[in-house]
């Protein structure tokens, strides 16, 4: 349910800090880079469908979640930028897992004679072990980024509401400041 409050007559809620060049630049990094995650897991997931063992409903999960997060970030759910960071540091541990072979084996491993190649979603050819391999192991650093820029759009306070007179709102719509950063006004109830 909607979440109502009452507005004094004659004054506008507003959120100052998404007017902010950084923050607006936050927002549209976090939303590219979890799409960029989610295109790198759509291709190892079905590049390598005979050799994910199980995984391949938790990754299109995981890519489901990651869209869904990139679009409500997109119009400013900060708080979805913590979980953002949490799925971002899982995923980490899941590439390094399995880029550097702690659990046994790398896909770099897989280059041998020994093991099959794998097959793709429709049942031709997959992607190479190298190629795959690759792909895991680019998803570290993305993961990476995302976590940084997650914890930093957090920090922003994208949620900072502000109730100012009706004619401030509108100098500020229009692009003219109002003397003060916050223009004096008391902060609403969140």
């Amino acid at each position: 349910m909607a979440h109502h409050r009452d507005v004094r007559p004659g004054y506008t809620v507003i959120h100052p800090n998404r007017d902010r060049t950084i923050c607006k630049l936050t927002r549209i990094f976090v939303v590219i880079v979890l799409l960029i995650s989610v295109a790198l897991m759509l291709a190892v997931t079905v590049g390598a469908w005979s050799k994910l063992e199980g995984m391949t409903p938790v990754n299109f999960l995981w890519c489901a979640i990651y869209l869904v997060m990139a679009f409500f970030i997109a119009r400013w759910a900060r708080g979805l930028l913590p979980i953002a960071g949490v799925l971002g540091l899982l995923l980490l541990a899941i590439a390094l897992i399995a880029s550097a072979g702690f659990g046994g084996t790398s896909w770099f491993d897989r280059s041998s004679s020994s093991y099959a190649a794998a097959h793709a979603l429709g049942g031709g050819q997959g992607l190479g072990s190298a190629t795959i391999g690759t792909l895991v192991l680019l998803l570290v650093p993305v993961e990476v980024v995302l976590i940084l820029v997650a914890i930093a759009g957090f920090a922003q306070g994208w949620n900072v509401e502000l109730e100012v007179p009706d004619e401030e709102a509108a100098a500020r719509r229009r692009g003219r400041g109002a003397g003060t950063p916050f223009g004096g006004s008391r902060t609403a109830a969140t």
